[in-house]
């Protein structure tokens, strides 16, 4: 399904979303346009690469905003959301399970991204309830929060919270301006680099894995890479380590696939490798691309260790830089096959996040084939959207607000385009 789009009516949805975004003004904080927002590319506020170029059609934002109400009435009174226990996978009631860390910090994201400021309050309160639990958590545990068992704990991995919590936190230190709030959630996102650090085994991996704990890695490795951006003290070595995890599990020569953290679906690892290795492959293909222009390598040259050589590039990451490239070309048209993409058969938790890390690398990577990956997905997503728009899985992680919550993050990636482009560039 090839989703449409026009600029009139991408107009039409820009009257609506910007007095959303201006009632979010004063959300702890927040400025009142979240960064990379489609709508101001759209409307010439700000400068725009063919990146940005992309237009959300009436159907999704129709879509989101159906997400984002069914999201509204999830919320739990703690002002969390849970995901359930994987022993009662059988209960989609919402407020029928406890909230916990990683669900809760997978919806803040997903309100984050979507600039939403008809929920304000909901927002809010998940703030309230991650710092909390960050705060009260023991300083000697390696996760946040001493709940086991939950779905998201069981296939991710018995980390996951702490790392996706860090996640949420450094995606909301990029939207704040000064503010009192601003500090505490720094201190919160110190913790949980520490304690993501502290559980990293020697090969880059996050102890605890679930049944697709290369997933629970490869958000490890985001969330370092994420909270060194906002001037978090991260230990180099240690987000090298879970980058260099994450590509390993991709043979690009040999197209061969390590499962083994994987419940042997390729899916979850490819996408992981492809995310992991974007920023290189993008400094690579700048680089060789601006040597091409200035004469200094020949049109058709590839990006080889001895090219990357020649161009500047130092003995001792040469190679480091080829590989990555070679990793993410290879590892992003994996994951965008069809029978690679059904993943276990059907749809669960781990394919939609799996989607999800293949899409934001290729917007890091500055990928124009991002738009061909969001016409794919979006299409995807919309045909198993519930009627009370909602998504749920039909494997592993079932839960509705988690599932929903990833949804929601993919189908709004185009707004956070900017900001994801940002991110890939090497200081």
């Amino acid at each position: 399904m090839i989703i449409t789009v026009c600029v009139v009516v991408a107009l039409s949805a820009f009257t609506r979303r910007t007095e959303s975004f201006k009632n979010s003004a004063t959300l702890k904080g927040l400025r009142p346009y979240p960064k990379g927002c489609v709508f101001r590319t759209v409307m010439g506020e700000e400068s725009s690469e063919n990146m940005a170029k992309y237009k959300t059609s009436e159907v999704v934002l129709t879509s989101l905003d159906r997400g984002l109400v069914w999201m509204a009435s999830a919320q739990n009174k703690d002002g969390g959301w849970g995901a359930g226990t994987h022993a009662r996978q059988d209960v989609v009631d919402p407020h029928a399970v406890n909230s916990d860390p990683a669900t809760t910090s997978m919806v803040g994201m997903a309100l984050l991204r979507t600039g939403s400021g008809k929920h304000k309050s909901q927002l809010d309160q998940a703030i309230e309830y991650l710092l909390t639990t960050v705060e009260h958590s023991s300083p000697q545990a390696l996760n946040i929060t001493e709940q086991t068992g939950t779905q998201i704990q069981i296939k991710l991995g018995q980390n996951i919270d702490v790392i996706l919590t860090s996640q949420f936190l450094s995606n909301l230190l990029d939207q704040m301006d000064d503010s009192p709030l601003k500090e505490r959630v720094r201190k919160a996102n110190e913790v949980c680099v520490k304690k993501i650090q502290k559980a990293q085994s020697s090969d880059g991996s996050i102890a605890g894995s679930g049944w697709a704990g290369v997933l629970q890695s490869s958000f490890a490795a985001n969330a370092l890479e994420s909270a060194q951006e906002q001037s978090i003290d991260v230990d180099d070595k240690a987000l090298a380590r879970a980058k260099t995890f994450q590509k390993n599990n991709y043979n690009a020569e040999t197209g061969d696939v390590k499962t083994d953290m994987g419940a042997g679906i390729v899916l979850y690892s490819v996408s992981g490798s492809s995310r992991a290795s974007a920023k290189e492959a993008r400094k690579v293909r700048e680089e060789v691309d601006r040597a091409k222009k200035d004469g200094r390598l020949q049109q058709n040259a590839p990006a080889s260790v001895e090219n990357l050589e020649k161009i500047g590039f130092k003995p001792s990451e040469s190679r480091t830089y080829a590989t990555a490239y070679e990793v993410y070309e290879s590892a992003k048209i994996q994951a965008q096959r069809d029978e690679v993409m059904n993943g276990f058969g059907n749809n669960g938790g781990e394919e939609f996040l799996s989607y999800l890390q293949t899409g934001e690398g290729m917007v890091i990577s500055k990928d124009t084939q991002w738009t061909n990956w969001y016409d794919n997905i979006s299409g995807r997503l919309l045909k198993i959207q519930n009627n009370d728009g909602s998504w749920n899985g039909h494997h592993c992680i079932t839960s509705p607000v988690f599932c929903t919550a990833t949804c929601l993050l993919i189908l709004s990636v185009n707004n956070d385009v900017e900001r994801l482009i940002k991110h890939g560039g090497e200081k």
